[in-house]
């Protein structure tokens, strides 16, 4: 009877050992597979910073600030947009913009890239670029329809909802802040005040 017990004991013991290991392995991958996840979203997040920073890139958000509202007031340009086809970006720059926009809300929607860390980065200036591309969208949804440039729409409405959530900014509560000077405040403010 011993020799039974001995050996249940031993068999309980062998078994409740494999239950460690196998439980510190999965726990030892599940950290691993967070740590390879966080850098896969560091790299997208990096590639992303490094195709906003082209210069093909730059130039269309120079168009789209400061040509585009002209452009769009003209019927040929805008039936330009609404044609179903191919649209020359060098025509229209705005669609470079609208491409890289909408490429990045598929990353973002797809969870490819951290939503906070993006939008922390990018979020004022993708709701900026909304609404200034935003009548170009509803030109090109004519034919198109609702998905054209859903990707767009959504990093959009993203940008909106982190800003409204975090009106006074996403600073660390408990760090404290620096107090930043305005060098410049008593001189702009002369200068745009009106002439007596």
């Amino acid at each position: 009877m011993d020799v039974l017990f001995q050996s249940d004991f031993w068999t309980a013991f062998g078994t409740m050992g494999t239950f460690v290991v196998v439980t510190i392995s999965a726990v030892a991958a599940l950290a691993q597979l967070r740590h390879v996840r966080n850098a896969n979203e560091l790299q997208a997040l990096l590639s992303v910073q490094r195709d906003f920073q082209s210069t093909e890139l730059q130039e269309a958000l120079h168009y789209v600030q400061l040509e585009l509202q002209d452009r769009m007031q003209e019927p040929d340009y805008r039936a330009e947009l609404e044609r179903i086809g191919f649209i020359d970006p060098r025509k229209h720059p705005e669609m470079i913009a609208c491409n890289w926009f909408n490429q990045v809300g598929a990353l973002l929607e797809n969870e490819m890239v951290a939503e906070g860390a993006f939008l922390d980065l990018f979020g004022r200036l993708i709701d900026h670029y909304w609404g200034l591309l935003e009548p170009t969208v509803a030109v090109l949804r004519r034919k198109r329809g609702r998905g054209q440039y859903e990707g767009f729409e959504y990093l959009a409405m993203r940008a909106r909802h982190r800003r409204e959530r975090y009106k006074d900014g996403h600073y660390p509560k408990d760090a404290p802040r620096l107090e930043v000077r305005d060098a410049y405040l008593e001189e702009d403010s002369a200068a745009e005040a009106p002439a007596p």
